[in-house]
């Protein structure tokens, strides 16, 4: 999918959120402690947003990012092929994150992230408080900073993340961390991606 289409399907979407839940942009504003004139530059498709950004809007809608990119891709179907699995990137710091299970009827999203080298992606707890999860290291080193605690995750390592606190997702290393999050949705407090 090109990336301008994704800015406007991306903006599309937080705009169908915002007006089927009878919001106003100042009403998503406040919730979501973002500016009024960025959300209508992002729904006009003039603007992308960075994962933060989508973090703290995702959360106002009681969403996950997994979940809201997902409605704004609108692939469907039991099989997912890597081709044309949806890709989103950040414009901030270069965070790749892949859909894996874009479209499932499944009561979970798999999501692929790329972290570049010395990236540093922060999420606010409001944007998880409602989710379950886990975070598989695939490849590469990532440091998970939840609250005031840190975790030093390396290839192999599956951490279920704690009670929602603002989050950190860094990579301190010379190389890309490759990462897959596995976000239960529906579940219990005590998530994050």
């Amino acid at each position: 999918m090109h990336e301008d289409d994704m800015d406007r399907r991306l903006g599309a979407r937080i705009r169908a959120e915002r007006e089927g839940r009878g919001w106003s942009l100042t009403m998503l504003a406040g919730r979501a402690r973002v500016s009024r004139a960025m959300i209508h530059k992002i729904e006009r498709g003039e603007s992308s947003p960075t994962a933060s950004l989508l973090g703290r809007l995702s959360g106002a809608f009681g969403l996950s990012m997994s979940t809201l990119l997902a409605r704004a891709e609108a692939a469907g179907g039991r099989l997912s092929r890597h081709a044309v699995q949806p890709v989103w990137t950040d414009p901030a710091t270069g965070y790749l994150r892949r859909q894996v299970s874009a479209g499932t009827d499944l009561p979970l999203d798999l999501t692929e992230i790329c972290l570049p080298a010395g990236a540093a992606v922060p999420m606010p707890a409001a944007a998880f408080a409602f989710l379950r999860q886990l975070i598989w290291v695939l490849e590469g080193e990532l440091v998970f900073t939840e609250g005031s605690l840190r975790h030093e995750l390396h290839a192999g390592d599956c951490l279920q993340p704690g009670p929602p606190a603002d989050c950190v997702f860094r990579n301190e290393s010379d190389r890309p961390c490759r990462y897959a999050v596995v976000v239960l949705r529906g579940g219990a407090p005590g998530a994050r991606h």
